[in-house]
C-alpha cells in the first residue's frame, strides 16, 4: 500500500447532485458511489474477481459479524480483510451500531460501558465499546471506519431521539480518539435525530466540533416512509460540510439512491441487489424483474444483452426461470451478479449525467420506472 493520504474532491455539481473523487492508498472511489455489501467477507454467492469486474470501488464489511467470525485472531493474522478475503481495493465497515438495534432483544446499551451483547450464535456475552469497536475495525484494516452509534428504530419519540443524540455524540468523541492520527484512514461520524430537522442538526453541529473525515446520515431505512426520508434528506443534508464526503446508510432500491443523489448524498450501501438476487428479483433498466413469476417460462431474452460478465447475456429469462423453481444455487449467483453490475451501471450513470448537467432529467426519468 502506498504512501497516498485519504481526501475527498468535489469536482461539480449539478443543483444539489454531486460529482466527487475519494482518495484512498488502496484506490479511488468515484462519487456517488454504491458499496456492495459482504457483512461476513463476502458478497453471497458471488466470486471477488467477478465483483472487480463489475466496476466495484469499494465494499462494506461487518464489524460486529466480523468480530464473531472468523475473529479479530484470524484477522490479525492476514493483517485485515482484504488479504482474508482476496480484495485490496477500500473497504468501508459498519460499527456495529445497526447490530445494537437489529438484535436489541440480545443487548442492552450502558452509555459509560457500550453495548453489553449475548452472542446470536451462542450466546456468549462481551461487550462491544467504542474504543472495541474501533480496535476490531482497526484489526479488519478498513480504508474507512464508522463511529459507533445508538441507532433507534423510526420514532417521534423526541426523548428517545435526543437520548440516542446524547449516546451517540459522546461514543463518537470516545472512537475519535480512539482511531488517534492516521491520514490514510478515514473515521466517519453518524448524524441521528430521526425526521426531526432540528435534532439533525444539533446532531450534525455535535460531530463537527469533534471533526470527522466523512458524515454519515444514521436512523433511516428504519421504518419510515421513502417520502419521510427524501423530506428530512432534502431539509438537512445541504447542511452537511461539502468538503467531505457525505454518506447514506444502508439504502437502497434504485429509487431511494436517485431521491438521495438529488439531495446532495455522495456514497450508500445496501444488502439489497444481493438479497434480492437470492429470491429471484433483478433490477434492469426497465425496472424490477421477478423472474418466479410464470410469464418469464418461455421468454428466451436475457436480463441485459450488454452484460458480458460470466457470459450473463447468455442467459435467458427462461432459464433463470427455470433454475429458481429447480431451486438451483445457480440462480442466486447469476441474478445477484447481475444486480451488482446493473447497480454499478446505475451509479456510472447517474455521474456521467452529473458532469453533464443533465441530473434532473435523468431523474424524472427513472423515478417513474423504479417507483
Amino acid at each position: 500500500m502506498n504512501e497516498k493520504k485519504f481526501s475527498f474532491e468535489l469536482i461539480t455539481q449539478d443543483e444539489n447532485a454531486r460529482l466527487g473523487k475519494i482518495s484512498t492508498p488502496r484506490g479511488d472511489i468515484d462519487t456517488p458511489a454504491f458499496m456492495p455489501v459482504g457483512t461476513l467477507g463476502t458478497l453471497k454467492g458471488i466470486f471477488t474477481d467477478d465483483v472487480l469486474s463489475t466496476g466495484t470501488q469499494i465494499i462494506l464489511g461487518n464489524t460486529y459479524h466480523l468480530m464473531i467470525r472468523p475473529g479479530v485472531n484470524i484477522l490479525d493474522q492476514f493483517s485485515g480483510l482484504h488479504n482474508f478475503m482476496n480484495w485490496q481495493k477500500p473497504i468501508l465497515t459498519d460499527s456495529g451500531g445497526f447490530q445494537i438495534m437489529s438484535l436489541a432483544k440480545l443487548n442492552k446499551i450502558d452509555i459509560d460501558i457500550g453495548a453489553i451483547f449475548s452472542s446470536h450464535i451462542d450466546g456468549k456475552k462481551f461487550v462491544l465499546s467504542p474504543e472495541k469497536s474501533i480496535q476490531i475495525q482497526k484489526s479488519i484494516n478498513s480504508d474507512i471506519m464508522m463511529v459507533l452509534d445508538e441507532c433507534p428504530r423510526s420514532t417521534t419519540d423526541l426523548e428517545k431521539l435526543k437520548n440516542a443524540i446524547n449516546i451517540s455524540t459522546l461514543w463518537a468523541k470516545r472512537c475519535k480518539i480512539e482511531f488517534g492520527k492516521n491520514d490514510q484512514k478515514a473515521l466517519f461520524g453518524i448524524i441521528q435525530g430521526g425526521l426531526d430537522q432540528k435534532l439533525r442538526l444539533d446532531s450534525l453541529e455535535k460531530l463537527e466540533l469533534i471533526s470527522f473525515d466523512g458524515y454519515a446520515m444514521g436512523g433511516l431505512a428504519v421504518g419510515e416512509t421513502q417520502d419521510e426520508m427524501f423530506g428530512i434528506l432534502n431539509k438537512t443534508v445541504s447542511y452537511m460540510p461539502k468538503n467531505k464526503p457525505r454518506y447514506l446508510m444502508g439504502v437502497g432500491t434504485p429509487s431511494d439512491i436517485l431521491g438521495a443523489v438529488k439531495s446532495g448524498i455522495d456514497m450508500f450501501d445496501c444488502v439489497l441487489p444481493t438479497r434480492s438476487g437470492r429470491t429471484g428479483l433483478a433490477f434492469t433498466w426497465q425496472g424490477k424483474v421477478n423472474l418466479r413469476n410464470a410469464k418469464y417460462q418461455n421468454d428466451k431474452e436475457p436480463l441485459d444483452r450488454e452484460a458480458s460478465i460470466r457470459n450473463l447475456n447468455l442467459y435467458s429469462k427462461s432459464y433463470l426461470n427455470h433454475l429458481i423453481k429447480t431451486n438451483e444455487i445457480l440462480a442466486s449467483m447469476l441474478i445477484s451478479l447481475h444486480n451488482i453490475n446493473f447497480y454499478q451501471q446505475f451509479m456510472s450513470e447517474i455521474r456521467k449525467q452529473i458532469k453533464e448537467g443533465n441530473f434532473n432529467n435523468f431523474y424524472n426519468k427513472y423515478i417513474k420506472i423504479f417507483n
